[in-house]
């Protein structure tokens, strides 16, 4: 979507779908309801949307669907956690939204030709990620071995389990974690990066990290990727912070000296790092 021309507008959107995901999460998909935008609007993985509920407010929410979408289709999976969230939760099938976007930069996905891929995502940090899972899936054999590492709470809280499969069939080697394992779980239990210290064998030289998830997570499975050899230029993060209004203009996502809402969410780890272990940042 071209947005220069005035890059604070919401356009109008129809909500088509409404997919109940697990416990306060559901994938809304959207349609732009100006055809020329909606056929205009491109977005690529790792971006976000301003989300606008009139009488209500923005939220920023990641893409996760296919990057091959246009804005007759636009993919949105969202936790109910505050007031804007409330507030689309309540809504329903064939009822408006605002979109503003997309904003913020990507997955650094063009620069992977030949490499080989892990990806590390805890909860809800599945959906930025999605979209890349897709680009994999769709030309594989642009990449080398695709890798996927998910952390869950508990087996009831995995996201997009009814995908995993065709992943899988795809050739991506899918490793599943859970922090609390119930009787009929038989998969790994505990954190995720500790998927990435059991990983086979890993060719630091020509293998990229994409990591998704709460801080903590990120800061961890970052420091096993640099065990097992990764450079800090090979490893990205998604940061997640409170970006309201998605320019760097109002200062809520300030990060240290990063707007992240402008430099990220999709930040190279060693320009990230100063400032992952700085308390209450």
């Amino acid at each position: 979507m071209n947005t220069a021309a005035n890059p604070w507008l919401s356009h109008t959107a129809v909500i088509e779908e409404i997919r109940p995901e697990i416990e306060s999460v559901a994938t809304l998909i959207l349609r732009l309801e100006d055809s020329n935008l909606a056929g205009s609007y491109r977005f690529s993985p790792g971006q976000f949307n301003m989300l606008y509920v009139p009488g209500c407010g923005e939220v920023a929410i990641s893409m996760s669907g296919p990057a091959t979408d246009n804005g007759h289709r636009i993919t949105h999976t969202i936790r109910t956690v505050g007031r804007v969230t409330q507030a689309i939760e309540q809504l329903g099938v064939g009822e408006m939204i605002g979109v503003r976007g997309p904003m913020g930069t990507p997955w650094p996905i063009e620069s992977l030709h030949d490499r080989d891929v892990v990806l590390v995502s805890g909860g809800l940090g599945m959906a930025p990620l999605r979209p890349v899972i897709y680009a994999l899936m769709e030309e594989p054999k642009r990449f080398g071995r695709r890798t996927l590492l998910y952390g869950a709470r508990s087996p009831d809280l995995i996201l997009y389990a009814d995908e995993i499969d065709s992943w899988r069939e795809s050739g991506i080697d899918v490793h599943i974690t859970v922090d609390r394992a119930t009787d009929d779980w038989h998969g790994h239990v505990g954190t995720v990066h500790l998927l990435i210290d059991r990983l086979a064998s890993i060719d630091p030289s020509r293998t990229a990290m994409f990591a998704c998830g709460p801080e903590i997570m990120m800061h961890f499975s970052a420091k096993s990727g640099l065990a097992r050899g990764l450079a800090r230029e090979s490893i990205w993060l998604s940061m997640e912070r409170n970006m309201q209004c998605a320019f760097g203009m109002c200062g809520h996502c300030q990060w240290g000296s990063h707007f992240v809402c402008r430099t990220g969410p999709v930040l190279r780890y060693d320009t990230a790092e100063p400032f992952l272990t700085v308390r209450d940042l």
